[in-house]
């Protein structure tokens, strides 16, 4: 039987490393128009602008520490609706 050679790594200088990732989206002109004034008007770019938006979506928080919130909030609230079903379009009103 033939005996397997095993490469050797180093692993005690291993990192993590955090890198940007590009990201393409399609949008119209008119769109792309209002948010470059958008931009222009707050002293960004277009890059910076959406950058910004999408870390409002996803906030910044860990895991763990946006669990906690929510557990305190449902303590706090209740977070119950009595058994009463809540339809789609109830859900969202008054959303925009």
């Amino acid at each position: 039987m033939r005996q397997r050679s095993f490469a050797r790594f180093d692993t005690e200088s291993v990192g993590t490393y955090y890198v940007s990732m590009n990201l393409t989206i399609s949008v119209d002109d008119d769109l792309l128009r209002r948010a470059r004034e958008l931009a222009r008007r707050r002293g960004i770019s277009v890059q910076e602008l959406l950058r910004g938006y999408l870390e409002s979506l996803v906030g910044d928080l860990p895991a763990d520490e946006v669990k906690q919130e929510l557990l305190a909030l449902m303590e706090k609230r209740g977070g119950h609706s009595g058994g009463r079903r809540i339809g789609r379009e109830e859900a969202y009103e008054n959303r925009l």
